[in-house]
């Protein structure tokens, strides 16, 4: 089965499948990090600004690692997966982790967006784009956010997805791309060569890039056509 050699070589392979997706006025999120890199290239080639949507999720104590829940920017709306049920974790301690998501997420918005504001995304068609979905926790918490801004369609598109999460997304999303659906998935990483952690930094320097190509294509600075990406 096809694997990806890194991020930034399956953005341009999910955007070689969106560019088939009739979308209008398109605006391209990124869950960060990794996300981020993956988006980058899918807003290049649909020429469509890029921004970051942060979604968090919310760790078992102990086992920050599995992950329980979520929350997402501009929301107070707290997912929850079977998981926290089984591990016996009342609602007071819940809602306790889930203050500490939204304190890491509200740290990751003023980094990756500073003081600007999210992009008005009513009526706009808007692609949701992240690296991959295991559980699926993190996306699913920024899809109920994102819808309460009225999109006039929500599409949510990964390299590579666990099927189950897949069908559980595609009732809150209007369309879901996913290019690679395994019948077991164990994990996002197995299906890339390189899975190197994504830093701050990264996430900047992918959104500053992508402003700059958005300001050559429209003109402002006497180009009109997007430049490659420095890493061709």
């Amino acid at each position: 089965m096809t694997r990806f050699k890194n991020r930034r070589d399956a953005g341009r392979q999910l955007a070689a499948r969106l560019a088939k997706t009739p979308l209008e006025r398109p605006v391209v999120l990124g869950l960060p990090r990794g996300g981020v890199l993956v988006t980058a290239e899918v807003a290049a080639a649909l020429n469509a600004p890029l921004d970051v949507f942060v979604a968090h999720k919310i760790g078992a104590p102990g086992h920050e690692e599995l992950g329980i829940g979520a929350v997402a920017e501009g929301s107070d709306h707290i997912v929850v997966t079977d998981t926290a049920a089984r591990l016996g974790i009342q609602e007071r301690q819940l809602h306790e982790l889930a203050n500490q998501a939204r304190q890491e997420a509200e740290r990751r918005v003023r980094t990756y967006r500073n003081d600007n504001k999210l992009p008005d995304l009513t009526g706009s068609d808007v692609v949701l784009v992240d690296d991959g979905l295991a559980t699926g926790v993190t996306a699913e918490a920024a899809l109920v956010a994102i819808k309460k801004h009225r999109p006039r369609r929500l599409v949510l598109a990964v390299p590579a997805g666990a099927r189950e999460s897949l069908a559980r997304l595609g009732t809150i999303a209007d369309d879901v791309v996913c290019l690679l659906t395994p019948e077991h998935f164990f994990a996002v990483g197995e299906w890339y060569d390189d899975f190197a952690q994504t830093t701050d930094d990264e996430v900047i320097e992918a959104l500053a890039r992508a402003a700059r190509d958005i300001r050559h294509v429209r003109g402002m600075d006497g180009v009109t056509e997007i430049g490659q990406s420095a890493d061709q």
